[in-house]
């Protein structure tokens, strides 16, 4: 049943990026914002940690970045983390790099996401795979969370994170945070 439920909430995410949009029969407004900041003081959001790239480039364990999420609104119980490059949009975008779907405790307006690894379908305790990444680079392992993998191009990364209300399917807040280039 909760893994339907993901499944629903990741297709109304690209509904929730308009100011006014229909899911259903239901006019659903833009949905309010996150804020949203690293956990790990190597991610600044402007160069992504060197150690922190794909496999076929060098790292050895790379992790997606821990995120402090606050403004969770009252109603939201999952939290949908997409990875995307936005320099290779669109099959990048709406979570290209892979999504992954993390419980929030009731009647929590913060919580942190936690690290997930790459290039792997076993994830931590408490995050489910929601959508696989889409990495066609030689080496690559399939999984939840596919790290920068541009080779150094200069490409832009991003994390976008969904509060959803399972029940309802609906949206309730989003954010964006810049991962870096690389």
């Amino acid at each position: 049943m909760r893994r339907m439920v993901v499944v629903l909430a990741v297709l109304a995410l690209s509904l929730a990026a308009c100011k006014r949009s229909y899911f259903g029969n239901e006019l659903v407004e833009a949905p309010a914002a996150l804020t949203l900041a690293f956990a790990d003081a190597k991610w600044d959001g402007k160069t992504v940690p060197a150690d922190e790239v794909c496999k076929p480039y060098g790292a050895k364990n790379p992790m997606s970045p821990r995120l402090e999420v606050s403004g969770i609104p009252a109603g939201a119980d999952t939290l949908i983390v997409e990875f995307n490059d936005l320099s290779y949009a669109p099959l990048s975008a709406g979570g290209g790099h892979g999504a992954v779907s993390v419980a929030v405790p009731a009647g929590a307006a913060s919580m942190t996401v936690p690290s997930v690894p790459a290039e792997t379908t076993r994830m931590p305790a408490g995050v489910t795979m929601v959508k696989q990444h889409g990495g066609n680079v030689p080496g690559l392992g399939a999984g939840a969370y596919l790290p920068p993998c541009s080779g150094g191009r200069g490409n832009f990364y991003q994390a976008r994170v969904h509060a959803v209300d399972s029940a309802t399917h609906r949206v309730l807040a989003q954010g964006e945070i810049k991962l870096g280039r690389y």
